[in-house]
């Protein structure tokens, strides 16, 4: 192995960088030098190798326009970045890295012999794109220079120098394009990321995976009894309680970004809050696995009422199949509906489904309050 590569190879085993990786076409020659080097398990989540069609359409969710382009290789990238959030607890350091490229084989090729780089994580998203000398180099030279091109975009990722030599003539150069966010929270709004936690300290973390419970609400305003409720929640749970503020919801306008700076600052040195884009539980329940959901009676009654899914009882059956694939539960707490106190036992839910759901007792909580009550009593005065 090239001395620089090695050097190159140790320095990102040494950062905090953790790399989820899937190349097509080419790039080979990155996976002996990762796994080649001590240390390749602190780096390294997984390296898959989408090679047929089928696979790379699989590994994608979706078939591209363009197998080989700088597009389809930031949409691995995004792919690579979602699975490696799956498989470490770590996400502030997780990287997804693709690469995807035609280059030399056994019969000639009438287009262009080129390979696409992308790079994923929090903070935005970079793509590498080399149109290589046709003819120039046989298979395993044209390999060579595109596994030294990953080799550097992971080295910029991990933001390590790097003194790879890409061996490249005067008319070969590489095309750059990239987006970061200034901030986490411009991110989720631009959908490059799930959700960002903010902690009572003020420190945030992106797309955390809370397996505590989670207290999903609007919080205009955060209110003593949703207080009362994230602890008697994690009491019941035995884990840690979080909020979670959603910018979009089904029956409101998405909330501007000066709303939700407003709205997360009334938890600052009090309570962890989670921003998200996820306004469905299904989708919730993608981002926050495990987790317990904290509901109310109104709540409840939506979630298994199939005019909620356009009227569909399948769309509802499916719903409630994605959560519980997520290993997610929810704690039903009551609520005032006119005079009556309705609660979980006033809700038809599904038999198949039954198991999912538990009861807040009243004499554990009761609060009647709400926050549109408090912006009611608030304009009064």
């Amino acid at each position: 192995m090239d001395p620089s590569i090695r050097d190159t190879v140790q320095r990102i085993h040494d950062s905090p960088l953790q790399a989820s990786l899937v190349l097509s076409g080419a790039g080979t020659g990155v996976v002996g030098w990762l796994l080649g080097v001590a240390g390749a398990s602190r780096t390294v989540l997984e390296i898959v190798v989408p090679y047929s069609e089928q696979a790379f359409t699989d590994y994608l969710q979706n078939i591209p326009k363009q197998f080989v382009s700088s597009d389809t290789a930031r949409a691995m990238a995004q792919a690579a970045y979602t699975r490696g959030l799956r498989l470490t607890p770590g996400p502030d350091s997780i990287v997804g890295v693709s690469c995807t490229a035609a280059i030399a084989s056994d019969r000639p090729k009438r287009g262009e012999h080129r390979c696409h780089v992308g790079v994923w994580d929090a903070h935005g998203w970079r793509t590498l794109s080399l149109t290589l000398s046709k003819g120039l180099r046989d298979r395993t030279g044209e390999d060579l220079v595109v596994s030294r091109l990953i080799l550097s975009a992971l080295a910029e990722a991990a933001a390590i120098p790097d003194d790879i030599d890409l061996e490249l003539t005067g008319s070969e150069q590489v095309e750059h394009r990239a987006e970061t966010y200034h901030d986490p929270l411009a991110a989720l709004l631009a959908g490059h990321i799930g959700s960002v936690t903010y902690e009572p300290d003020g420190s945030s973390k992106t797309d955390s995976r809370s397996a505590g419970c989670i207290l999903s609400g609007s919080f205009d305003p955060w209110h003593d009894g949703h207080r009362k409720l994230a602890a008697v929640a994690s009491e019941i749970v035995g884990a840690p309680a979080t909020y979670e503020l959603s910018v979009t919801n089904v029956d409101k306008p998405r909330l501007s970004e000066d709303a939700v700076r407003n709205r997360v600052a009334q938890f600052a040195g009090s309570a962890a809050v989670s921003v998200s884009s996820a306004h469905l539980f299904s989708d919730k329940a993608r981002l926050f696995p495990g987790c317990t959901f904290v509901i109310g009676w109104d709540t409840m009654a939506r979630l298994v009422d199939p005019m909620y899914y356009g009227g569909d009882p399948v769309s509802m059956i499916l719903a409630l199949s994605r959560i519980r694939a997520n290993g997610c539960r929810f704690l039903v707490a009551g609520r005032l509906h006119g005079s009556e106190f309705k609660t979980l036992a006033d809700v038809s839910v599904p038999d198949a489904f039954a198991d999912m759901f538990s009861e807040i007792p009243e004499s554990a909580f009761r609060a009647d309050i709400s926050s549109t009550g408090l912006r009611q009593a608030t304009k009064a005065i």
